[in-house]
């Protein structure tokens, strides 16, 4: 595994760090049971990840606490979340306390490392940073976590307006954002802006059903060209990615996304999720390659840097009947 650090938190975390969320929410999303769901965290650890993520509305921090019951606290950075919303309405500043009482008691640890206020879009923005935001502090002081985070909502926000506004503020330690090949808006307006702050960096998203559904990325360009929103100079509508594919190239589309993520200066830690043991050394074997061949790169950002939004499908449980 290779370590580094996340940004002025000094916390030392693994380049690949397990996310608990999107659809497959460490197995749970496919039925498997909170026991089995925590034999997937618990075999990350035991590969060298260090960073796991997790939150309130996943349901999976249980299965986290399970995993990490035997293992030294210090030897793993934990982060979790709560949005600022129930049921539509925005939650009080001691609502806020307890969800994070809440979770510490979920995953049957003191303290997290890392807590995010969890998708928070621009019109909570600055709610979120005058009112609970100073409250949630308060308990970092009393030792409940050590570093204050944000994430962005990003199927409802592809312009990342919400991150844009929170990279000027110092409130924020950490910043999870979404990040892949076909959506590289955080490239020119997010990360030199964290760089230059300090701001650790988490990317979620490196991998979605674009990359990994059969048939989605050629239906989806098709279309993207189709609306004007992309050229169809120099793309093979049929096989779309393909020229990553070569000798001294990627092995799949799924290598690729992870090497584009994990290499993309400014990003620190790159999310996976999986609810399989064979997907997860896969996936971190990808994550510990090394970079892109430089021309490939330049075609990507070539073919798809000007493109926003593409591919930030909402994980099925969060999604709204």
């Amino acid at each position: 595994m290779d370590y580094t650090t996340l940004g002025r938190t000094g916390l030392k975390v693994s380049v690949a760090g397990l996310g608990c969320g999107g659809n497959s929410r460490i197995g749970l999303g496919a039925g498997r049971s909170m026991e089995e769901a925590a034999v997937v965290v618990r075999t990350a650890i035991d590969q060298g990840v260090t960073y796991i993520d997790t939150a309130r509305n996943y349901g999976t921090e249980p299965a986290v606490g399970m995993a990490i019951k035997d293992v030294p606290r210090d030897a793993v950075v934990i982060s979790t979340k709560s949005t600022i919303r129930e049921q539509g309405e925005r939650i009080t500043a001691e609502q806020l306390v307890a969800h994070l009482d809440h979770s510490l008691t979920q995953l049957g640890t003191d303290y997290v490392d890392v807590y995010f206020l969890h998708g928070v879009p621009l019109a909570d923005y600055e709610y979120a940073r005058d009112e609970p935001a100073p409250a949630i502090l308060k308990e970092r002081d009393k030792g409940k976590f050590r570093h204050l985070g944000i994430t962005e909502p990003a199927a409802s926000d592809p312009e990342q307006s919400t991150m844009r506004r929170a990279v000027d503020d110092p409130q924020w330690d950490v910043a999870m954002l979404a990040f892949h090949m076909m959506h590289q808006t955080a490239r020119t307006h997010i990360f030199p802006k964290t760089q230059a702050a300090g701001i650790g960096t988490a990317l979620m998203y490196v991998v979605r059903n674009v990359f990994s559904r059969p048939g989605l990325l050629q239906e989806t360009v098709c279309g993207l060209i189709e609306s004007g929103a992309l050229s169809p100079d120099g793309i093979d509508v049929d096989n779309p990615l393909g020229f990553l594919l070569h000798e001294g190239g990627a092995d799949s589309i799924i290598d690729a996304a992870y090497r584009f993520g994990r290499h993309q200066p400014g990003a620190d830690t790159v999310l996976f999720g999986t609810g399989n043991v064979d997907h997860l050394a896969a996936n971190i074997e990808s994550i510990l390659r090394p970079p892109l061949p430089e021309a490939d790169v330049s075609r990507l950002h070539d073919l798809f840097g000007a493109l926003t939004g593409v591919g930030l499908d909402i994980p099925e449980h969060m999604r709204t009947p």
